[in-house]
């Protein structure tokens, strides 16, 4: 059979039948994985699909090129074999609460031992979640050894500068309803907006409200976990975050105009140094490149920067990302505390972070925050001084802060001196 034969029975737009029981239907929130059902946007089999969208978030696009190029059959379904987690992660209380947890699916990476017999019968369900261990070496994590800022254990922290990790990636996986309250909007509007905005790109958006979940074609998350993940459901764990939104240029490149990759070093750094005495670190990584403008933007800004009259300034840092991007910042961080929910966690002991977004859209959602650590003024890089400027005047980056409590109502340090 021709690959176009294979797949021209695909409906790519329809609306629901009167009448017609979804075979898969998905119920979010329920107690389990069965009781939810699963995540079906399967291409090759139409009549099981109960999602808008396709796997794979971002990546779809290069497999639709896979399969236009020969490369890949359409209806091909991975072997799933040996790919279980390698770490146990929940289920945790929160993936119970159709509130907590909007924008991925908790029970993505528990795909094969739920649903294997339904996989084994023909049913397309992939993972959205997945869960391995790693090592990262990072020259810095050697500079911290060797000015004893860390030291090598031997689990967490290895005489050669690598750290242990636990590693988890996630695809979006966006439920409709509950996204719409966390915007504070309704489903309709959403909807509609979402199909205008991709211009038409996904019809069902608004020709099947009955399809309450949808995959967007997106960056994922990637979630960096040190020490013993076992100590996850201990609520007495200390905890030590940091959440960092992608900056190709700084993160992987090095560019000094910003302080990007110094604060995931630091993020990093710090997570291990926690997990040595005896908590747990986490670096929680978004695709979220240039605030979520993306770097075509970020970089038409830099342009825009550094030519106007008097050369950059902090004062007009925000203005002309506005100038260009017609916002100042699209990242908003509705959607960030749910990977702490999908973690169980209530309380952040130390969060790597100044940003009053982040603290906001975390606190918003019921999860304490105990400490709030600056990136210390030594590793900001001098051409990143604009930027520190921008972020304080324009409340992006707290300075003087009221001391905070910890769990046991005790205050916590000033950050005024910082």
């Amino acid at each position: 059979m021709s690959r176009a034969n294979r797949t021209d029975h695909i409906r790519l737009t329809s609306h629901p039948e009167p009448g017609r029981k979804a075979a898969f239907p998905i119920h979010w929130g329920a107690a389990d994985a069965r009781a939810r059902g699963p995540i079906i946007g399967t291409v090759s089999r139409a009549q099981d699909r109960n999602v808008i969208g396709s796997h794979g978030g971002s990546y779809a696009m290069y497999r639709a090129l896979a399969v236009s190029a020969g490369a890949l059959d359409p209806i091909r379904r991975p072997d799933l074999t040996n790919t279980f987690p390698a770490a146990t992660i929940g289920p945790f209380e929160q993936w119970r609460d159709p509130a907590k947890i909007v924008a991925l699916d908790p029970w993505g990476h528990l795909v094969a031992e739920n649903f294997g017999k339904d996989i084994a019968e023909g049913i397309d369900i992939r993972p959205s979640i997945a869960v391995t261990r790693a090592r990262l070496d990072l020259p810095e994590i050697r500079e911290a050894l060797a000015a004893k800022r860390l030291r090598a254990d031997g689990d967490v922290v290895h005489a050669n500068g690598s750290v242990s990790v636990v590693k988890i990636a996630i695809d979006p996986v966006w439920y409709l309803p509950g996204l719409a309250e966390r915007f504070g909007t309704n489903e309709t509007e959403l909807r509609r907006t979402l199909f205008e905005q991709t211009a038409g790109m996904f019809p069902e958006l608004v020709t099947r409200p009955d399809m309450k979940v949808f995959l967007p074609p997106i960056g994922g998350t990637t979630i960096y976990m040190f020490g013993d993940v076992t100590k996850l459901p201990d609520h007495r764990t200390k905890i030590t975050c940091r959440v960092h939104d992608e900056c190709n240029g700084s993160d992987v490149f090095g560019s000094d105009i910003c302080t990007c990759r110094p604060y995931l070093i630091h993020g990093i750094e710090e997570s291990a140094r926690g997990a040595q005495e005896g908590g747990l670190g986490l670096v929680i990584y978004n695709r979220k490149e240039g605030r979520a403008l993306g770097e075509v933007t970020k970089f038409l800004v830099y342009n825009a920067r550094k030519r106007q009259a008097g050369g950059d300034a902090a004062n007009a840092y925000f203005e002309r990302t506005e100038c260009v991007a017609g916002v100042q910042d699209a990242r908003f961080q509705q959607l960030m505390p749910d990977t702490i929910h999908w973690l169980g966690l209530k309380r952040i002991d130390r969060f790597l972070s100044m940003s009053d977004m982040k603290h906001d859209a975390l606190t918003s959602q019921g999860i304490d925050i105990v400490e709030r650590v600056p990136i210390p003024p030594e590793l900001i890089p001098a051409d990143a001084d604009v930027e520190m400027a921008a972020k304080k005047a324009a409340g992006y980056y707290s300075t003087d802060i009221a001391p905070e409590k910890d769990v046991n109502g005790v205050v916590g340090r000033s950050l005024e001196k910082y």
